[in-house]
């Protein structure tokens, strides 16, 4: 890993996901989660805010950078409930089968390398009822836009820790042995390759 995937991009994805657009959809769908909770891609700790004290018996924040977790020392010292800090990728989360009640996911899937892998562990970890609540960004609706981000996306990629612009977030999901109980995909306000965002709620099927 070098100087700016240390240093420099840890910043800028943090200023990317606090955006006021992006902070009004964690919101919305952070506070669903319930009892033992899996905040996968958790970086700056920017959902702890967001949960429900009353409805939160602990969160486990997975990430398979470091240098994220440090910068969510603040957030998690504050937080009003326990969290414990994982260091490790999603394709390869070190819990036991069936021992999560909800797996949280915002604005992580663009960067996975492995989403069947990731989506394999996330439905072995939950417990039966347990559900995967999501927000993304991905791929847009219109010919136009999509060739936008597509031709964009190879450089994006590079300079964005591994960030796709363009992926099919409800196709990646039913193909990773998901049902998707609830969806609202919509423009948010920002740049436009970007502003393509889905939120919603998933069980494995």
């Amino acid at each position: 890993m070098g100087f700016y995937d240390r240093h420099i991009l840890p910043h800028l994805v943090h200023l990317a996901c606090s955006s006021r657009p992006a902070m009004r959809q964690r919101a919305e769908i952070v506070p669903r989660a319930h009892g033992r909770v899996l905040d996968i891609g958790f970086g700056s700790g920017l959902n702890l805010p967001h949960y429900d004290p009353a409805r939160v018996d602990a969160v486990l924040g997975l990430d398979p950078a470091a240098e994220m977790h440090a910068k969510a020392a603040g957030a998690v010292a504050a937080a009003p409930f326990a969290v414990e800090l994982i260091e490790a990728p999603a394709d390869r989360i070190p819990l036991e089968d069936a021992s999560v009640d909800t797996v949280l996911s915002t604005y992580t899937f663009c960067t996975i390398p492995d989403t069947a892998a990731a989506l394999a562990e996330v439905r072995r970890v939950l417990k039966p009822g347990g559900e995967l609540l999501f927000c993304e960004h991905g791929r847009a609706p219109g010919r136009w836009a999509q060739r936008q981000q597509d031709v964009l996306n190879p450089l994006w990629r590079r300079v964005g820790g591994g960030c796709n612009l363009n992926r099919r977030i409800p196709e990646l999901l039913e193909a990773g042995g998901f049902r998707i109980r609830e969806l609202d995909a919509r423009y948010l306000p920002g740049w436009g390759p970007a502003a393509f965002n889905y939120r919603g709620r998933a069980a494995p099927s």
